[in-house]
């Protein structure tokens, strides 16, 4: 059998991998995301990064040939459990996914066909919708605001640092080459919030990037409180970010580029203290429903 579970000589065109620690609750459903994809040939490797719920059991519940579950004893920091789910997989494309997230049907089709037919391309991204617990929309076709199309690194680069934020988006609605994010070195953990953000601008060192309109993934969003300390940390993130990309000869950031980002600087905090406002009143108001099915039972 092979990486995909198939005999002879089969070859994947493009690996799901999913580093899951502790993933119990929503687990299944983003599996069963994908394998409803239209893309036929892909794998699916499920890596169990020492979960003590039930995980694996989950993992292991679902008789698909295109699915390898892996685990280890000891639990990794998440950039390195994510580095070793991709290392376990084998096709030349790859998208990374985390339990929550959800993928729309064609997302393999849709984003793997551009970096077939175009060897320049390293990355391809797609809008995604912010989801409740319970998978409802908060906010919709989120991300990729003036990206979409075909974009140099330097653009997508500068359109960031105007933003402060992450135009590109979650691990969940990006695809990309296996050579260019060995190239780039991989997922990093010294930016533990930013960390996609880290690894898409290492990647685009190595090619172009493709924003496409259509929602093709979810991205869960709890209404449970940040760790202390949480928009200090990424609002330190940005700032690290932007000055090495202004002093990177990869990239031909402006000094406009990063006045207009010192001043929207609020505006993308104020984006990510909505996100959080949304999902904890999705919270709560699922919380009175139990409340009142309990009540009515």
């Amino acid at each position: 059998m092979t990486a995909a579970g198939f005999p002879g000589a089969y070859q994947a065109t493009v690996s799901v991998a999913a580093a899951v620690t502790d993933g119990e609750r929503h687990l299944a459903e983003t599996i069963g995301s994908v394998l409803e994809q239209t893309e036929p040939e892909f794998e699916l490797v499920l890596f169990d990064n020492a979960s003590t719920d039930a995980t694996h059991e989950i993992m292991r519940s679902f008789a698909d040939p295109r699915i390898r579950v892996e685990r280890t004893g000891e639990r990794l920091p998440r950039a390195e459990a994510r580095n070793r789910a991709v290392a376990l997989s084998r096709s030349p494309l790859v998208k990374t996914i985390t339990d929550g997230d959800i993928l729309h049907p064609r997302c393999l089709e849709l984003q793997t066909q551009p970096l077939l037919d175009d060897p320049g391309l390293t990355l391809v991204a797609a809008r995604r919708h912010v989801v409740d617990d319970k998978s409802r929309v908060l906010v919709p076709r989120r991300g990729l605001n003036g990206l979409i199309g075909t974009r140099s690194g330097d653009e997508v680069a500068r359109k960031i640092v105007r933003s402060r934020s992450n135009l590109v988006g979650d691990a969940c609605n990006v695809t990309f080459r296996r050579e260019s994010f060995t190239a780039a070195g991989g997922w990093r953990g010294r930016r533990d919030e930013l960390l996609d953000l880290d690894c898409w601008l290492r990647l685009l060192h190595h090619g172009d990037f493709l924003g496409r309109p259509e929602p093709l993934a979810a991205v869960r969003i709890s209404g449970g409180p940040r760790q202390p300390g949480y928009a200090e940390r990424v609002r330190g993130e940005h700032t690290a970010i932007v000055a090495e990309l202004g002093d990177s000869p990869a990239y031909e950031v402006r000094a406009l580029d990063r006045l207009v980002g010192a001043v929207l600087a609020p505006v993308g905090a104020l984006r990510r203290a909505g996100l959080s406002v949304l999902a904890s009143r999705s919270e709560k108001r699922e919380e009175r429903e139990r409340e009142r099915a309990l009540a009515a039972a």
